[in-house]
């Protein structure tokens, strides 16, 4: 029973795919289904992170430094990403006063 659940416990490469696309999965629900910018931006946000764990999980794997470098760009890319999304929707909500994604046919000409 022991050697089974250590078995089913470890650290393969299995359990990051089947995490990273779990909450990829996720991610992509909520971008679809949610009509709250807020909402939709850590969607993806969760996406990004699902694919740096999974580049983390292949590199260590692999033991090839770069994937973990490019995790780095990645995560420095989502910051800049996020900080011009949240300006946008700053700027919405003073427009509209709300930020679902409904209120935006208003900002038609």
């Amino acid at each position: 029973m022991n050697n089974f659940l250590q078995q089913y416990f470890s650290n393969s490469l299995n359990n990051y795919i089947i995490l990273s696309s779990i909450l990829f999965s996720l991610g992509i629900v909520g971008v679809l289904i949610r009509k709250n910018i807020i909402i939709i931006f850590m969607s993806i946000e969760l996406m990004l992170n699902a694919v740096n764990l999974l580049m983390v999980a292949f590199s260590v794997h692999y033991g090839d430094p770069s994937g973990q470098v490019f995790v780095f760009f990645i995560m420095a890319v989502a910051a800049a990403e996020i900080t011009v999304g949240l300006a946008i929707l700053v700027m919405v909500y003073r427009n509209t006063g709300s930020v679902s994604i409904d209120a935006l046919n208003k900002l038609k000409w």
